[in-house]
Formats: structure tokens, C-alpha cells, sequence
């Protein structure tokens, strides 16, 4: 699949200014600020990814969280999923610190870059079928700039199902992946899949997803693609 932007620059310029869903770009707009952020400026808009685009490993969530990275501006900042996603990061040795909660905290990836499927926070954290479809040429955009890219990391089911809709619109053969923690699928001709719980508080605050666990996946993914 060819990239239909020439750079990661303007595909972040592209993302940023996307109005297409009109209910996503109504609820980012009319989000009510948590009190305790109530001295804070939302972002408001599209969050496009983040990190080491000449990495071999793409992590791919769902969406922007509400007061995470809807507020912030920068996917898996400021919110409890991302200080967990970041520091088994971290831990695994992909990020430089184990601290996500501002745009300019200083916050590098080596090794891998990190987006969302759909770019604009949903209500209820559900994207309808033609809001992820609206995004899709995003998600494409992405892998295609990623010329190192050997590795995917899918975070929860939705996020899976939407890479492997991904593979069949660039030709390759999805069939028979289902979503398990820790699943691996090798891709003919293309970048092996992995898949991951989410870390959100309804897996992470009930044991689903330990710190141990995810540590270990982005181990055995550092291992096998040898970063």
C-alpha cells in the first residue's frame, strides 16, 4: 500500500484538522473538563500518533481517552491507561521514562511509535463502523511511513479487529485471527501481529492485565524483532 502523504508532518497536519465525524468532532468540542483539570485548556481536536516512526514496532490503541489525551494532545498522556502503558514501556526499554502526562514532559520512544485507530475521542469510548472507517486512511498512512516497521501490537479487540481490517484492505490474508492477550500472528510479507489487552482501569484494577504481563508481551516483542 503507498503512502498518500509524503511525510509524517503533513499526515499530522491532515489529522489535526480532520472534521469528518461530525458527532466526534461535537462531543471533542463540547467535552466538559474534569474538576480537577478545570484550570486546563482542553486539545480538542484529532490526536495524531507519537514516538519513533523508524521504529519496527507500531502500538495501536483504540481512540484518544477524554481527559488523556483529548485533553493533553498527545495519544496515552494523562490518564491511568497511559501512566500504565508507559511505564511497562519503560520497563521493556522502549521509553526514556515512566511518566506520560504532559506534551512537553520530555517523554521519548525508541524503538516504536504509538497511535490510535480512530484519531477523535468517541462517546462511551465506542466509534461507530463509519467513524472508524472515516479514520481508516489514517491508520494506512501510518504503517506506510513506517519503513522499519516489523511488529504491530494491537491494544484490546476493537483495536485488533481494526489492524486486520487494515491487512485485507492492503491484500493480505486475515483470516482465522482472533484476539487473545499474547496471541501472535506471523503476516506474509508483512509485519508480525500481536495482541494485548488494554491497559484501561476495567482490566488493569481487576487483575485481567498486571504490570508483570504486559512487561513480558513487550519483552518477548523486543526479543523476537531484535531492537
Amino acid at each position: 500500500m503507498k503512502p498518500s502523504y509524503s511525510s509524517i508532518g503533513e499526515l499530522e497536519a491532515a489529522i489535526v484538522s480532520c472534521r469528518a465525524c461530525p458527532r466526534l468532532v461535537h462531543y471533542r468540542e463540547n467535552l466538559e473538563p474534569r474538576a480537577s483539570y478545570a484550570s486546563q485548556v482542553y486539545w480538542r481536536k484529532p490526536v495524531p500518533g507519537f514516538g519513533d516512526l523508524d521504529g519496527k514496532l507500531l502500538v495501536l490503541g483504540l481512540a484518544p481517552a477524554s481527559h488523556g489525551a483529548e485533553r493533553t494532545g498527545r495519544i496515552f498522556t494523562g490518564d491511568a491507561s497511559s501512566r500504565f502503558l508507559v511505564k511497562a514501556l519503560h520497563a521493556a526499554g522502549f521509553a526514556n521514562q515512566p511518566v506520560s502526562e504532559s506534551r512537553d514532559d520530555g517523554l521519548a520512544y525508541s524503538g516504536c511509535y504509538i497511535t490510535a485507530v480512530v484519531k477523535c475521542v468517541p462517546p462511551g469510548d465506542r466509534p461507530t463502523r463509519e467513524e472508524f472507517a472515516s479514520c481508516s486512511p489514517f491508520l494506512d498512512a501510518e504503517v506506510s511511513l513506517m519503513q522499519n516497521l516489523e511488529g504491530v501490537l494491537a491494544l484490546g479487540s476493537l483495536a485488533f479487529g481494526a489492524y486486520v481490517s487494515h491487512l485485507a484492505r492492503a491484500g493480505g490474508d486475515a483470516r482465522g485471527m482472533r484476539f487473545a492477550h499474547g496471541a501472535v500472528y506471523r503476516v506474509k510479507g508483512g509485519p508480525t501481529l500481536y495482541a494485548g489487552y488494554h491497559p484501561s482501569p476495567r482490566n488493569t484494577n481487576t487483575g485481567r492485565l498486571t504490570m508483570p504481563m504486559l512487561v513480558a508481551l513487550l519483552k518477548k516483542i523486543r526479543r523476537d524483532l531484535r531492537i
